[in-house]
């Protein structure tokens, strides 16, 4: 159908409608009523309104086929100028206007759907605030978002949206961040905590740190990532358009068989009418974009339509472990004190004399201690022994920290490895006077979601492989927990490539996903590489699809999203097709008039474009969410 881009106007409502088209349609469709009416005899005047009504009415599908021929394609507009002038030459002037009205409805509402779909995450363009209020020298100052500068300290009031990438500095509020992450719920933001601009503040005023403005939030990556679908074509695009002129050449072939055959030019006019391919020529991009436009709001970005179309074939996810299935920073896991000891004794015991180390370990271990408000004190002596352990004194007491070996040079015993000890976890073993204390686990743990994950792409169909360059003992238990299908560990940067690279050689449709520097040349090798949000520039710059955060059910999410993409495409290849093969031949043997041709082209055509329209992400949520809010005092930011 003619393309109105050009025309576009907007209602309040921000449907792209083209004024002239309902000019158009308004004045065919009264001519059509004069010719059917025969308002004004003899019959030249008739033929005279015919005429001059499929002109006006029928000008855009002129324009379309002049270009087409000008190019050298063979589009649905060519083939409709051929039924529209061959219904005058016979005089069937009433077919020829009522197809014209038929086809500029038809191209009003495809346009509105099409646009809808343009506009289904660029309105998020409206979500930034015209003005912000920051401190500034000492007091508060109301200035415009484009000024605002990375570090500056944002006041955001109850109702306000968030202008940029930050974390709170001061306040208690919700943020309802569904736009960005797809989140129901509004989700509760406290001093520490990620905010996103583009989201709405529900209840408390918060003061935040800007830390991304503009393109770099994950809000503009979204507004890119749709603006770079709409410029990218997907191969199944160019498919698409291809079966487009096939069937208009198939349509054609059909009507000059009917006409050398029965010599009925309304069976023939009927044959080229009822064959339409918009159905898959519109619909295919609009189901690309609207599945591109879904995973944003779910929280995956993606760089363009091949990666989408890709990853709708994918059978071997590769993950990388550390910060991607595990949190990539060791954390107590376990605590098994001796008899007679609490675990807060044991747990504050180590955290005395691990407080000085810059050890990951110790770290953990004084993490764990805080998170319980131990409160341990300060060591009066700190002896740090590299790759042994830690010798402290504190209250007049000797603490020591450390591994087994080193507890036994200091003539502790401590005894056998506990049965119930996690797998892959570092132990240490904490004694005070040379009492044995206990022992504390600390290990890297697997994000919750990434279990769920790994099961929902099983169901799928797709086996995943664990590469890590971790050793053999960590990488199989972590392997174990999530229940992968496979893992290779002690992996350096270059043999991830080179087992990505065998995968997708032996035919697979392989997708990395990974977080690091040494993840992107095997982010760039696989057949679509994903990198997580929070990773760095350079895996992040190397993937195909971005993910907001570190959740890898946002991933299985995109793949479910991508395979119902395909699925609507598909079965709009498979209807087109079959309508078109049914109605030229119905039309061939003169059970279908042109009239009815029209109708039949028509629906068929809007029924596949709106089938694509399912993808589209639901309009945004106004300023004033919908969803509860959970009761929290406001507190005015600091």
């Amino acid at each position: 159908m003619a393309d109105h881009d050009e025309h576009d106007a907007h209602d309040a409502h921000g449907a792209t409608v083209d004024r002239r088209d309902l000019v158009r349609i308004a004045c065919t469709a009264l001519a059509a009523a004069l010719v059917w009416l025969r308002v004004w005899e003899p019959f030249p005047h008739v033929s005279v309104i015919g005429v001059l009504g499929t002109l006006i009415g029928g000008w855009p599908i002129f324009h379309e086929a002049w270009e087409s021929i000008r190019e050298r394609r063979m589009t649905m507009e060519l083939s409709m100028t051929i039924a529209l002038v061959a219904a005058l030459v016979i005089g069937e002037f009433f077919t020829a206007l009522m197809i014209a009205t038929f086809v500029l409805v038809a191209e009003v509402l495809e346009g509105l759907t099409v646009g809808r779909g343009r506009r289904a995450i660029r309105d998020l363009l409206d979500f930034l605030p015209a003005t912000v209020t920051i401190r500034r020298d000492g007091g508060a100052v109301r200035i415009a978002s484009s000024l605002v500068k990375i570090g500056d300290a944002v006041l955001v009031a109850p109702g306000e949206r968030v202008p940029a990438d930050g974390s709170v500095r001061a306040g208690h509020s919700y943020i309802d961040q569904s736009t960005i992450t797809g989140e129901s719920a509004p989700v509760e933001k406290t001093p520490g905590s990620p905010v996103y601009a583009g989201t709405i503040n529900q209840s408390g005023a918060l003061e935040i740190v800007a830390e991304r403005l503009g393109r770099d939030t994950s809000f503009g990556k979204i507004i890119e990532a749709v603006e770079r679908a709409e410029r990218s074509q997907a191969p199944v695009q160019r498919t698409a358009d291809r079966y487009a002129g096939y069937l208009v050449y198939f349509a054609l072939v059909c009507a000059v068989l009917t006409f050398a055959l029965t010599r009925d030019g309304r069976s023939t006019i009927s044959v080229i009418i009822v064959a339409g391919a918009c159905g898959i020529a519109a619909g295919t991009p609009l189901a690309i974009l609207g599945a591109i436009g879904r995973a944003a709001r779910a929280g995956a970005i993606i760089k363009g339509g091949r990666h989408l179309e890709a990853l709708w074939n994918v059978d071997v996810v590769a993950l990388d472990k550390t910060g991607t299935v595990t949190f990539g920073t060791p954390a107590v896991c376990a605590l098994r004190p001796a008899d007679g000891v609490s675990e807060a004794t044991l747990l504050g015991t180590a955290a005395i004399a691990e407080r000085r180390s810059e050890h990951p370990l110790a770290k953990a271990v004084v993490q764990a201690a805080d998170a319980l408000d131990l409160r341990p004190a300060e060591p009066t002596a700190f002896t740090y022994l590299p790759g042994r352990g830690i010798v402290a004194q504190a209250y007049g007491d000797e603490i020591v920290v450390g591994s087994r070996a080193f507890a036994r040079e200091r003539g502790i015993e401590s005894g056998p490895v506990a049965a119930t000890a996690p797998r892959a976890a570092s132990e240490i073993v904490v004694a005070r006077n040379g009492r044995m204390l206990g022992t504390i686990f600390v290990a890297d743990t697997v994000r919750p979601e990434a279990r769920e994950s790994v099961q929902d792409l099983r169901h799928m169909g797709i086996r995943t492989v664990l590469l890590t360059g971790d050793m053999r003992s960590v990488s199989e238990s972590v392997a174990k927990d999530l229940n992968v299908d496979d893992v290779r560990s002690e992996l350096l940067p270059d043999d991830k490539v080179a087992f990505v690279r065998a995968l997708a050689a032996g035919g697979n449709t392989v997708v990395m996903i990974g977080d690091g520097i040494n993840d992107a040349p095997a982010l760039v090798e696989a057949t679509v590489g994903v990198a997580m949000g929070s990773g760095t520039d350079v895996a992040r710059e190397s993937a195909g699809i971005v993910l907001l955060g570190n959740d890898l059910s946002k991933f299985t999410e995109t793949v479910r999203i991508s395979r119902r993409a395909r699925d609507i495409i598909r079965f709009n290849f498979a209807g087109t097709i079959a309508v078109d093969a049914v109605g030229v031949g119905l039309a061939a043997f003169g059970l279908l008039s042109p009239l009815l041709a029209a109708f039949i082209h028509v629906a068929s055509e809007l029924t596949f474009i709106l089938n694509s329209a399912r993808l589209l992400p639901a309009r945004s949520k106004s300023p004033v969410a919908s969803a509860p809010i959970p009761h929290a005092t406001a507190a005015p930011a600091a």
